[in-house]
C-alpha cells in the first residue's frame, strides 16, 4: 500500500490533488475542478474546512536525494 502524501512537483495551493493526480495517473486539475464544483454545490464551508484538515495533516512527499535514485540496468545483449 502506498503512504498518501502532498506532491513537491504538481501543487497549486497544497499538493493533495497533484499527489492523486500521480498516483492514479489522473490530471490533477481535473480533480481539482470536480472538487471545487463539489465544494461550491455543498455551501463550500464542509470542502474547504476537509481541505484545510488534509494539508495539516498528510506530510509532504519526502526528497529523494540523487544518491538514491539508481539507473536502469543495461540491456544490452551481449
Amino acid at each position: 500500500m502506498q503512504r498518501l502524501y502532498r506532491s513537491r512537483d504538481h501543487k497549486m495551493l497544497a499538493g493533495i490533488f497533484g499527489w492523486l493526480g500521480e498516483t492514479y495517473k489522473i490530471d490533477p486539475t481535473l480533480l481539482r475542478l470536480g472538487y471545487a464544483a463539489l465544494t461550491i454545490l455543498s455551501a463550500g464551508g464542509p470542502g474547504i474546512i476537509l481541505y484545510i484538515i488534509g494539508w495539516a495533516i498528510i506530510p509532504e512527499e519526502p526528497v529523494i536525494p540523487p544518491s538514491a535514485i539508481t539507473p536502469p540496468p543495461d540491456t544490452e545483449v551481449q
